[in-house]
Protein backbone atom coordinates (compact mmCIF):
# COMPACT_ATOMS: atom_id res chain seq x y z
CA UNK A 1 0.00 0.00 0.00
CA UNK A 2 1.38 3.08 -1.25
CA UNK A 3 2.02 6.31 1.08
CA UNK A 4 -0.97 8.49 0.37
CA UNK A 5 -3.89 5.58 -0.05
CA UNK A 6 -2.43 4.74 3.56
CA UNK A 7 -2.63 8.64 4.67
CA UNK A 8 -6.48 8.55 2.94
CA UNK A 9 -7.15 6.00 4.77
CA UNK A 10 -5.87 6.78 8.79
CA UNK A 11 -7.85 10.51 7.55
CA UNK A 12 -11.07 8.23 6.66
CA UNK A 13 -10.90 6.38 9.83
CA UNK A 14 -10.29 9.87 12.46
CA UNK A 15 -13.45 11.17 10.41
CA UNK A 16 -15.69 8.51 11.24
CA UNK A 17 -14.40 7.93 14.66
CA UNK A 18 -15.24 11.46 15.15
CA UNK A 19 -18.32 11.41 13.56
CA UNK A 20 -19.50 8.01 15.66
CA UNK A 21 -18.14 8.94 19.18
CA UNK A 22 -21.47 10.11 20.43
CA UNK A 23 -23.29 6.67 19.68
CA UNK A 24 -22.39 3.67 22.02
CA UNK A 25 -24.17 0.38 20.11
CA UNK A 26 -22.36 -0.30 17.25
CA UNK A 27 -24.26 -1.49 14.40
CA UNK A 28 -27.52 -0.54 15.97
CA UNK A 29 -30.29 1.52 13.78
CA UNK A 30 -31.58 4.37 16.46
CA UNK A 31 -35.03 5.14 16.46
CA UNK A 32 -35.88 7.82 13.87
CA UNK A 33 -36.93 10.18 16.64
CA UNK A 34 -32.98 9.59 18.51
CA UNK A 35 -30.92 10.14 14.99
CA UNK A 36 -30.17 13.46 13.44
CA UNK A 37 -33.64 13.09 11.32
CA UNK A 38 -32.80 14.09 7.92
CA UNK A 39 -36.85 14.21 6.78
CA UNK A 40 -37.80 16.64 10.18
CA UNK A 41 -34.74 18.68 9.52
CA UNK A 42 -35.70 18.39 5.91
CA UNK A 43 -39.02 19.46 6.65
CA UNK A 44 -37.89 22.27 9.16
CA UNK A 45 -35.74 23.79 6.60
CA UNK A 46 -38.88 23.67 4.30
CA UNK A 47 -40.15 26.68 6.16
CA UNK A 48 -37.71 28.73 4.98
CA UNK A 49 -37.62 32.72 4.75
CA UNK A 50 -38.90 32.20 1.39
CA UNK A 51 -41.19 30.11 2.38
CA UNK A 52 -42.73 32.48 5.37
CA UNK A 53 -42.33 35.40 2.38
CA UNK A 54 -44.50 33.09 -0.01
CA UNK A 55 -47.02 31.68 2.39
CA UNK A 56 -47.56 35.40 3.90
CA UNK A 57 -47.79 36.57 0.09
CA UNK A 58 -50.46 34.07 -0.11
CA UNK A 59 -52.22 34.66 2.75
CA UNK A 60 -52.55 38.59 2.11
CA UNK A 61 -53.43 38.32 -1.64
CA UNK A 62 -55.47 35.74 -1.44
CA UNK A 63 -56.65 35.10 1.89
CA UNK A 64 -58.38 31.73 2.60
CA UNK A 65 -58.64 30.54 -1.07
CA UNK A 66 -55.62 28.65 -1.59
CA UNK A 67 -55.59 26.82 1.49
CA UNK A 68 -56.47 23.85 -0.40
CA UNK A 69 -52.78 23.55 -1.26
CA UNK A 70 -52.15 22.86 1.96
CA UNK A 71 -53.32 19.32 2.26
CA UNK A 72 -52.88 18.38 -1.40
CA UNK A 73 -49.16 19.32 -0.38
CA UNK A 74 -48.80 16.67 2.31
CA UNK A 75 -49.11 13.23 0.20
CA UNK A 76 -47.31 14.99 -2.62
CA UNK A 77 -44.21 16.07 -0.51
CA UNK A 78 -43.88 13.08 1.71
CA UNK A 79 -43.78 10.83 -2.05
CA UNK A 80 -40.81 13.01 -3.21
CA UNK A 81 -38.82 13.20 0.41
CA UNK A 82 -39.25 9.47 0.88
CA UNK A 83 -38.12 8.20 -3.04
CA UNK A 84 -34.89 10.92 -1.87
CA UNK A 85 -34.20 8.43 1.77
CA UNK A 86 -35.15 5.80 0.40
CA UNK A 87 -32.83 5.65 -2.90
CA UNK A 88 -29.69 7.12 -0.11
CA UNK A 89 -30.12 4.17 2.06
CA UNK A 90 -30.71 1.71 -0.43
CA UNK A 91 -27.55 2.56 -2.53
CA UNK A 92 -25.31 4.37 0.38
CA UNK A 93 -25.03 7.15 -2.36
CA UNK A 94 -26.64 10.79 -2.88
CA UNK A 95 -28.92 11.72 -5.76
CA UNK A 96 -26.15 12.60 -7.46
CA UNK A 97 -23.86 9.64 -7.39
CA UNK A 98 -26.75 7.52 -8.40
CA UNK A 99 -27.64 9.79 -11.48
CA UNK A 100 -23.33 9.69 -12.15
CA UNK A 101 -23.47 6.19 -11.91
CA UNK A 102 -26.54 5.11 -13.98
CA UNK A 103 -27.78 7.53 -16.56
CA UNK A 104 -25.64 9.71 -19.35
CA UNK A 105 -23.26 12.66 -18.24
CA UNK A 106 -25.70 15.43 -20.38
CA UNK A 107 -28.69 14.26 -17.23
CA UNK A 108 -26.06 14.57 -14.47
CA UNK A 109 -24.69 17.86 -15.57
CA UNK A 110 -28.51 19.52 -16.14
CA UNK A 111 -29.76 18.60 -12.66
CA UNK A 112 -26.84 19.92 -10.81
CA UNK A 113 -26.68 22.79 -13.07
CA UNK A 114 -30.34 23.59 -12.27
CA UNK A 115 -30.05 22.69 -8.49
CA UNK A 116 -27.14 25.02 -8.27
CA UNK A 117 -28.62 27.72 -9.99
CA UNK A 118 -31.83 27.91 -8.16
CA UNK A 119 -29.97 27.40 -5.03
CA UNK A 120 -27.61 30.54 -5.10
CA UNK A 121 -31.22 32.76 -6.45
CA UNK A 122 -32.40 31.23 -3.13
CA UNK A 123 -29.56 31.94 -0.63
CA UNK A 124 -29.65 35.42 -2.37
CA UNK A 125 -33.56 35.91 -1.43
CA UNK A 126 -33.03 34.56 1.81
CA UNK A 127 -29.87 36.70 2.73
CA UNK A 128 -32.05 39.88 1.62
CA UNK A 129 -34.57 38.94 3.75
CA UNK A 130 -32.46 38.76 6.80
CA UNK A 131 -30.53 41.73 6.53
CA UNK A 132 -33.96 44.14 5.77
CA UNK A 133 -35.07 41.81 9.04
CA UNK A 134 -31.93 42.83 11.44
CA UNK A 135 -32.10 46.40 9.69
CA UNK A 136 -35.55 46.94 10.82
CA UNK A 137 -35.22 45.86 14.11
CA UNK A 138 -31.96 47.44 15.03
CA UNK A 139 -31.47 49.58 12.62
CA UNK A 140 -28.26 47.93 11.60
CA UNK A 141 -26.95 49.39 7.37
CA UNK A 142 -28.56 46.37 4.92
CA UNK A 143 -24.94 45.73 4.00
CA UNK A 144 -23.45 45.13 6.93
CA UNK A 145 -25.74 42.74 7.85
CA UNK A 146 -25.69 40.73 4.40
CA UNK A 147 -21.77 40.53 5.54
CA UNK A 148 -22.12 39.32 9.25
CA UNK A 149 -24.75 36.62 7.49
CA UNK A 150 -22.75 35.27 5.16
CA UNK A 151 -19.53 35.30 7.38
CA UNK A 152 -21.64 33.82 10.11
CA UNK A 153 -23.24 30.89 8.00
CA UNK A 154 -19.53 30.06 6.66
CA UNK A 155 -17.73 29.67 9.38
CA UNK A 156 -20.43 27.51 11.24
CA UNK A 157 -20.65 25.42 8.00
CA UNK A 158 -17.47 24.44 8.90
CA UNK A 159 -16.32 24.27 12.33
CA UNK A 160 -19.16 22.98 14.11
CA UNK A 161 -19.54 19.31 14.67
CA UNK A 162 -22.04 17.64 12.23
CA UNK A 163 -24.07 15.85 15.54
CA UNK A 164 -24.06 19.18 16.92
CA UNK A 165 -25.07 21.41 13.82
CA UNK A 166 -27.97 18.90 13.30
CA UNK A 167 -29.09 18.83 17.26
CA UNK A 168 -29.23 22.92 16.67
CA UNK A 169 -31.04 22.28 12.77
CA UNK A 170 -34.07 20.25 14.71
CA UNK A 171 -34.79 23.39 16.96
CA UNK A 172 -34.88 26.29 15.31
CA UNK A 173 -38.16 25.62 14.07
CA UNK A 174 -39.70 26.27 17.15
CA UNK A 175 -39.38 30.48 15.81
CA UNK A 176 -42.17 29.78 13.90
CA UNK A 177 -44.76 28.95 16.22
CA UNK A 178 -45.75 32.99 17.23
CA UNK A 179 -47.74 32.45 13.69
CA UNK A 180 -49.72 29.40 15.38
CA UNK A 181 -50.38 32.00 18.69
CA UNK A 182 -51.30 34.63 16.43
CA UNK A 183 -53.96 32.72 14.03
CA UNK A 184 -55.69 31.46 17.60
CA UNK A 185 -55.46 35.05 19.33
CA UNK A 186 -59.49 36.59 19.78
CA UNK A 187 -58.59 39.89 18.17
CA UNK A 188 -58.05 38.38 14.53
CA UNK A 189 -60.37 38.00 12.08
CA UNK A 190 -60.16 34.26 10.87
CA UNK A 191 -63.23 32.87 9.83
CA UNK A 192 -62.71 29.36 10.82
CA UNK A 193 -65.97 27.84 8.70
CA UNK A 194 -64.47 29.57 5.46
CA UNK A 195 -60.74 28.17 6.70
CA UNK A 196 -62.16 24.82 6.72
CA UNK A 197 -63.92 25.58 3.69
CA UNK A 198 -60.70 26.62 1.88
CA UNK A 199 -58.82 23.66 2.95
CA UNK A 200 -61.10 21.04 1.01
CA UNK A 201 -62.92 22.95 -1.84
CA UNK A 202 -60.30 23.93 -4.34
CA UNK A 203 -60.41 27.19 -6.10
CA UNK A 204 -58.82 27.99 -9.08
CA UNK A 205 -58.48 30.43 -11.48
CA UNK A 206 -56.68 31.16 -14.83
CA UNK A 207 -55.38 34.65 -13.95
CA UNK A 208 -51.63 34.83 -14.03
CA UNK A 209 -51.10 36.07 -10.04
CA UNK A 210 -52.91 33.29 -9.35
CA UNK A 211 -50.73 30.73 -11.18
CA UNK A 212 -47.50 32.49 -9.86
CA UNK A 213 -48.74 32.33 -6.49
CA UNK A 214 -49.71 28.66 -7.20
CA UNK A 215 -46.49 27.79 -8.91
CA UNK A 216 -44.46 30.05 -5.82
CA UNK A 217 -46.33 27.85 -3.10
CA UNK A 218 -45.40 24.35 -4.95
CA UNK A 219 -42.33 25.34 -5.71
CA UNK A 220 -41.55 26.73 -1.74
CA UNK A 221 -43.00 23.35 -0.40
CA UNK A 222 -41.53 21.10 -2.83
CA UNK A 223 -37.95 22.73 -3.42
CA UNK A 224 -35.15 20.90 -5.18
CA UNK A 225 -32.62 21.61 -2.91
CA UNK A 226 -34.48 19.36 -0.25
CA UNK A 227 -34.12 16.79 -2.60
CA UNK A 228 -30.54 16.58 -2.94
CA UNK A 229 -30.00 17.82 0.96
CA UNK A 230 -32.24 14.50 2.36
CA UNK A 231 -30.37 12.02 0.52
CA UNK A 232 -26.95 13.57 1.44
CA UNK A 233 -28.08 13.88 5.24
CA UNK A 234 -29.48 10.06 4.60
CA UNK A 235 -25.66 9.32 3.94
CA UNK A 236 -24.15 10.56 6.54
CA UNK A 237 -26.54 9.11 8.74
CA UNK A 238 -26.00 5.66 7.50
CA UNK A 239 -22.21 6.46 8.46
CA UNK A 240 -22.80 7.99 11.89
CA UNK A 241 -24.80 5.12 12.33
CA UNK A 242 -22.21 2.57 11.03
CA UNK A 243 -24.00 0.86 8.28
CA UNK A 244 -22.03 2.61 5.74
CA UNK A 245 -18.08 2.98 6.00
CA UNK A 246 -18.31 5.55 3.44
CA UNK A 247 -20.59 7.23 0.46
CA UNK A 248 -21.66 4.29 -1.75
CA UNK A 249 -20.00 1.72 0.49
CA UNK A 250 -22.91 -0.11 2.68
CA UNK A 251 -21.58 -2.36 5.35
CA UNK A 252 -25.19 -4.21 4.80
CA UNK A 253 -28.22 -4.58 3.01
CA UNK A 254 -30.81 -2.03 3.76
CA UNK A 255 -33.17 -3.61 6.44
CA UNK A 256 -37.20 -2.87 6.94
CA UNK A 257 -36.02 -1.11 9.94
CA UNK A 258 -34.18 1.88 8.15
CA UNK A 259 -36.68 2.03 5.53
CA UNK A 260 -39.58 2.23 8.06
CA UNK A 261 -37.32 4.69 10.21
CA UNK A 262 -36.86 7.10 6.99
CA UNK A 263 -40.35 7.04 6.37
CA UNK A 264 -42.03 7.60 9.81
CA UNK A 265 -39.33 10.57 9.58
CA UNK A 266 -40.15 12.14 6.16
CA UNK A 267 -43.92 11.84 7.01
CA UNK A 268 -43.86 13.81 10.49
CA UNK A 269 -41.21 16.26 9.31
CA UNK A 270 -43.54 17.19 5.85
CA UNK A 271 -46.91 17.04 7.95
CA UNK A 272 -45.13 19.65 10.62
CA UNK A 273 -43.79 21.57 7.63
CA UNK A 274 -47.10 21.96 6.45
CA UNK A 275 -48.97 22.92 9.55
CA UNK A 276 -46.94 26.00 9.79
CA UNK A 277 -47.69 26.92 6.74
CA UNK A 278 -50.75 26.46 7.51
CA UNK A 279 -50.60 28.88 10.19
CA UNK A 280 -48.40 31.26 7.89
CA UNK A 281 -51.19 31.60 5.70
CA UNK A 282 -54.04 32.13 7.92
CA UNK A 283 -52.15 34.53 10.10
CA UNK A 284 -51.42 36.67 6.89
CA UNK A 285 -55.25 36.63 5.80
CA UNK A 286 -56.74 37.34 9.11
CA UNK A 287 -54.19 40.02 10.11
CA UNK A 288 -53.92 41.97 6.58
CA UNK A 289 -55.52 40.52 4.32
CA UNK A 290 -58.49 41.26 6.09
CA UNK A 291 -57.31 44.87 7.10
CA UNK A 292 -56.92 45.54 2.94
CA UNK A 293 -52.86 44.80 3.03
CA UNK A 294 -53.40 42.26 0.01
CA UNK A 295 -49.77 43.16 -1.56
CA UNK A 296 -46.81 42.82 1.13
CA UNK A 297 -43.14 44.04 -0.52
CA UNK A 298 -40.88 44.90 2.39
CA UNK A 299 -40.25 42.93 6.18
CA UNK A 300 -42.13 45.12 8.01
CA UNK A 301 -45.20 44.38 5.93
CA UNK A 302 -44.88 41.00 6.79
CA UNK A 303 -44.22 41.36 9.89
CA UNK A 304 -47.58 43.10 10.77
CA UNK A 305 -49.19 39.27 10.09
CA UNK A 306 -47.82 39.33 13.84
CA UNK A 307 -49.42 42.37 15.18
CA UNK A 308 -51.55 41.26 17.32
CA UNK A 309 -48.87 40.28 19.61
CA UNK A 310 -47.96 43.41 20.12
CA UNK A 311 -44.72 45.45 20.28
CA UNK A 312 -42.77 42.22 20.36
CA UNK A 313 -44.12 41.13 16.59
CA UNK A 314 -41.17 42.36 15.23
CA UNK A 315 -38.87 40.72 17.37
CA UNK A 316 -40.63 37.98 16.73
CA UNK A 317 -40.67 38.01 13.04
CA UNK A 318 -37.20 38.79 12.94
CA UNK A 319 -36.22 35.62 14.87
CA UNK A 320 -38.50 33.84 12.48
CA UNK A 321 -36.55 35.15 9.04
CA UNK A 322 -33.17 35.37 10.65
CA UNK A 323 -33.44 31.93 12.64
CA UNK A 324 -35.10 29.80 9.72
CA UNK A 325 -32.64 31.80 7.64
CA UNK A 326 -30.03 29.93 9.51
CA UNK A 327 -31.52 26.80 9.28
CA UNK A 328 -31.99 26.79 5.34
CA UNK A 329 -29.07 27.95 4.43
CA UNK A 330 -26.59 25.87 5.13
CA UNK A 331 -29.13 23.28 3.78
CA UNK A 332 -29.12 25.59 0.22
CA UNK A 333 -25.45 25.22 0.35
CA UNK A 334 -24.73 21.93 1.86
CA UNK A 335 -27.20 20.55 -1.05
CA UNK A 336 -25.17 22.25 -3.86
CA UNK A 337 -22.43 21.10 -2.48
CA UNK A 338 -23.04 17.99 -2.00
CA UNK A 339 -24.41 17.11 -5.95
CA UNK A 340 -21.30 19.06 -7.09
CA UNK A 341 -18.77 17.07 -5.24
CA UNK A 342 -20.90 13.93 -5.82
CA UNK A 343 -20.52 14.90 -9.76
CA UNK A 344 -16.52 15.85 -9.66
CA UNK A 345 -15.75 12.78 -7.26
CA UNK A 346 -14.33 14.99 -4.54
CA UNK A 347 -14.77 13.60 -0.55
CA UNK A 348 -18.05 14.92 1.14
CA UNK A 349 -19.82 15.32 4.10
CA UNK A 350 -20.34 17.35 7.26
CA UNK A 351 -18.94 14.97 8.96
CA UNK A 352 -15.43 15.70 7.97
CA UNK A 353 -12.56 18.13 8.65
CA UNK A 354 -12.12 21.11 6.49
CA UNK A 355 -8.72 20.14 5.42
CA UNK A 356 -9.99 16.58 4.45
CA UNK A 357 -12.80 17.79 2.22
CA UNK A 358 -11.90 21.40 1.25
CA UNK A 359 -13.79 21.14 -2.01
CA UNK A 360 -16.93 19.92 -0.40
CA UNK A 361 -16.83 22.74 2.50
CA UNK A 362 -15.22 25.63 -0.50
CA UNK A 363 -18.43 24.92 -2.64
CA UNK A 364 -20.49 25.66 0.12
CA UNK A 365 -18.87 28.89 1.25
CA UNK A 366 -18.83 29.99 -2.70
CA UNK A 367 -22.82 29.36 -2.92
CA UNK A 368 -23.44 31.51 0.04
CA UNK A 369 -20.61 33.99 -1.29
CA UNK A 370 -22.17 34.12 -4.35
CA UNK A 371 -26.14 34.90 -3.05
CA UNK A 372 -24.36 37.56 -0.96
CA UNK A 373 -22.41 38.71 -3.83
CA UNK A 374 -25.64 39.14 -6.10
CA UNK A 375 -27.59 41.80 -3.34
CA UNK A 376 -24.64 44.55 -4.38
CA UNK A 377 -25.39 44.23 -7.75
CA UNK A 378 -28.91 44.22 -7.61
CA UNK A 379 -31.53 44.58 -4.47
CA UNK A 380 -35.02 43.17 -5.21
CA UNK A 381 -37.96 44.03 -2.43
CA UNK A 382 -37.17 41.23 0.18
CA UNK A 383 -40.57 39.60 0.02
CA UNK A 384 -40.77 40.14 -4.37
CA UNK A 385 -37.52 38.14 -3.83
CA UNK A 386 -38.56 35.76 -1.98
CA UNK A 387 -41.93 34.60 -4.23
CA UNK A 388 -39.95 34.89 -7.56
CA UNK A 389 -37.35 32.11 -5.97
CA UNK A 390 -40.14 29.95 -5.02
CA UNK A 391 -41.55 30.08 -8.19
CA UNK A 392 -38.05 29.27 -9.80
CA UNK A 393 -37.98 26.34 -7.69
CA UNK A 394 -41.79 25.90 -8.83
CA UNK A 395 -40.23 25.41 -12.35
CA UNK A 396 -37.27 23.24 -11.76
CA UNK A 397 -38.95 20.69 -9.43
CA UNK A 398 -40.57 18.66 -11.89
CA UNK A 399 -38.02 17.34 -14.17
CA UNK A 400 -35.63 16.49 -10.91
CA UNK A 401 -38.96 14.59 -9.80
CA UNK A 402 -38.87 13.01 -13.05
CA UNK A 403 -35.64 11.74 -12.53
CA UNK A 404 -36.30 10.65 -9.34
CA UNK A 405 -38.92 8.82 -10.69
CA UNK A 406 -36.68 6.69 -13.07
CA UNK A 407 -34.25 5.80 -10.58
CA UNK A 408 -36.74 4.53 -7.87
CA UNK A 409 -38.52 2.49 -10.34
CA UNK A 410 -35.01 1.00 -11.66
CA UNK A 411 -35.17 -1.92 -10.06
CA UNK A 412 -31.15 -2.35 -11.17
CA UNK A 413 -30.27 0.25 -8.40
CA UNK A 414 -33.10 -0.19 -6.01
CA UNK A 415 -33.77 -4.08 -6.20
CA UNK A 416 -36.92 -5.14 -4.67
CA UNK A 417 -37.92 -1.57 -2.78
CA UNK A 418 -38.89 0.00 -6.10
CA UNK A 419 -41.46 2.36 -5.87
CA UNK A 420 -45.23 0.99 -4.85
CA UNK A 421 -48.00 2.22 -6.24
CA UNK A 422 -49.42 4.83 -4.22
CA UNK A 423 -45.88 6.13 -4.33
CA UNK A 424 -45.91 6.49 -8.28
CA UNK A 425 -49.68 8.05 -7.98
CA UNK A 426 -48.57 11.17 -5.66
CA UNK A 427 -45.08 11.40 -7.64
CA UNK A 428 -46.35 11.70 -10.86
CA UNK A 429 -49.20 13.75 -9.91
CA UNK A 430 -46.87 15.85 -8.22
CA UNK A 431 -45.26 16.17 -11.86
CA UNK A 432 -48.24 17.14 -13.36
CA UNK A 433 -49.05 19.95 -11.20
CA UNK A 434 -46.30 21.26 -10.75
CA UNK A 435 -45.32 21.04 -14.75
CA UNK A 436 -48.89 22.55 -15.82
CA UNK A 437 -48.66 25.27 -13.44
CA UNK A 438 -45.11 26.36 -14.73
CA UNK A 439 -45.61 25.62 -18.36
CA UNK A 440 -48.54 27.78 -18.20
CA UNK A 441 -46.74 30.43 -16.58
CA UNK A 442 -43.35 30.73 -18.33
CA UNK A 443 -45.94 31.10 -21.66
CA UNK A 444 -47.99 33.67 -19.46
CA UNK A 445 -44.63 35.58 -19.16
CA UNK A 446 -43.38 34.97 -23.08
CA UNK A 447 -46.66 35.98 -24.60
CA UNK A 448 -47.17 39.43 -22.51
CA UNK A 449 -50.00 38.08 -20.44
CA UNK A 450 -48.14 38.06 -16.98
Amino acid sequence: MNRELREKLVEDFEDLASARASLTEIGTVQPWYRSACPGLVTGAADDDPSGIGTYSANGAQFGYVLLWLVPLCIPLMIAVQEMCGRLSAITGDGLAAVIKAHYPRWLLFTCVGLLVFANVFNVYADLNVMAASSTMLLGTPFRLGLLVFMGFLVVTQILIPYRLYARVLKWLCLSLLGYVVVAFMPGVKNNWASIAHGLVVPHLDFKTETILAIVAFLGTTISPYLFFWQAGQTVEEEIVQRTADEPGYRTSAVTNREIRNIRADTVIGMIASQLVALFIVVAASGTLHATGLTHINTAQDAARALRPLGPVAYWIFSVCMIGTGLLAIPTLAGSAAYAVAETCGWRSGLYRRFDRAQSFYVTVAVVILVGCVLNFVGIMSPIKALVYSAALNGIIAPPLIVVLLLICNNSKIMGNRTNGRWSNFFSVLTVGLMGTAAVYLVFAMLTGLA
